[in-house]
């Protein structure tokens, strides 16, 4: 039985990670559970899955939580935690041999670090870990000889095609993109889309964030970034195209002419079971891709201009440094400025554009080298937004 920590228990990934421990019974033990503020949901998730250490986001939730469990006498004691120290102490939880990153943000970036230190394998769902800082933690990764599996549909795609050849007849990596709602939107009525329209993705449902990522392509640049730190590929040999019916997750293009690809069904129950049960495969959850309604596939280039939030993301990407950083700070504060109605659906590449102008240049060599420049991107996203200097 593998024993797991989940950092975003309450959270979509979370949710459904959970679903996969309960459809696979007698494989997976939950020690330890981090949430933010869903108070009674984690409180179900205790009743069922019994864990051993909790921490929600703030002090006011720990106590509401302690009220909700507190009557509950088929509950062994549970120690409630709450804030930074709660979520690193899941993450380190002397029992747990696999921890799940999916906290949304850079709030989970020191817990699953220090999970990494300590010798956890890493099912990793969480983008900002390598997006704001990939060359840090896969160095404490090759230290402490750790596995790190994407948990993302497209790297755990590749991840899979990999297994097929070694590193060095590989030609390049092919990520999938949908295109999102906005695909065959013409970009000059971009302007005017609303925050309803973009959270209506074709194909995935997602929380807030990665679905506005998802719209502006976002997404896909910070996969660029994972791609490079996970597998060791230059820039240039990691292409993105367009498959509206997201059933390739992602290809492999070997050094013959050769093309792995993934396909399966848009559910993230698939590469999450993939990423806790490696390296064996084990039987299905109740996923599988059905062949009778998979009519074609269709592939295009990525419409040049239309997406500025990928050639930045690129871009931030060769420049090093504190650039990536700042790129997931900014887009995180324009993004939730885009759905509070202050900001374009164009403006949020502006603001981003206008942080990384601004972010100034500095050696990235530890994690709290990452934590001080994600909050100076954050001070300069926030002044963008409100159009100031």
């Amino acid at each position: 039985m593998k024993r797991i920590a989940i950092l975003g228990s309450t959270g979509s990934i979370g949710r459904q990670c959970l679903k996969v421990v309960d459809s696979l019974p007698g494989r997976f033990e939950v020690v330890a559970l981090a949430a933010g503020s869903n108070v009674e949901l984690v409180a179900e998730q205790i009743a069922r899955h019994r864990p051993k250490l909790v921490s929600v986001g703030t002090e006011a939730a720990a106590r509401d939580l302690c009220a909700r469990i507190e009557n509950d006498r088929a509950t062994e004691p549970i120690e409630i935690l709450f804030g930074p120290e709660g979520i690193e102490r899941v993450a380190t939880h002397p029992d747990a041999e696999t921890v799940l990153s999916a906290a949304v943000g850079v709030v989970g970036l020191p817990a699953t670090y220090k999970a990494i230190q300590q010798g956890k394998h890493i099912a990793l769902a969480n983008k900002e870990v390598l997006v704001a800082a990939g060359e840090v933690v896969m160095a404490a990764v090759a230290k402490h000889n750790v596995d790190l599996l994407p948990v993302d549909s497209e790297h755990n795609a590749i991840h899979q095609c990999l297994r097929a050849g070694e590193s060095r007849e590989v030609e390049r990596l092919v990520l999938t993109a949908s295109g999102g709602p906005f695909r065959t939107t013409p970009a000059a009525e971009l302007a005017h889309v609303t925050p309803k329209q973009a959270l209506a993705h074709p194909n995935w449902k997602m929380g807030q964030r990665i679905t506005i990522d998802s719209a502006t392509l976002m997404n896909k640049g910070f996969e660029v970034f994972e791609a490079k730190w996970l597998f060791g590929m230059a820039i240039d040999k990691i292409q993105v195209v367009i498959h509206p019916q997201s059933t390739i997750h992602s290809m492999v293009e070997f050094v013959d002419g050769s093309i792995l690809a993934q396909l399966g069904p848009t559910d993230m129950r698939m590469p999450i079971q993939y990423a806790l049960t490696y390296p064996e495969r084990v039987s299905s959850n109740g996923c599988a891709l059905d062949w009778a309604t998979l009519r074609k596939l269709d592939f295009e280039e990525v419409p040049a201009g239309k997406f500025p939030c990928l050639a930045l993301a690129q871009s931030a990407l060769r420049q090093g440094g504190p650039m990536p950083c700042a790129l997931n700070a900014a887009d995180e504060i324009a993004v939730a400025a885009f759905l509070e109605g202050r900001l374009s659906f164009p403006g949020i590449a502006v603001v981003i554009e206008r942080v990384l102008e601004q972010m100034a240049r500095a050696p990235m060599q530890t994690i709290d080298d990452v934590i001080a420049a994600d909050a100076e991107a954050r001070r300069l996203a926030r002044l963008a937004v409100d159009g100031k200097k």
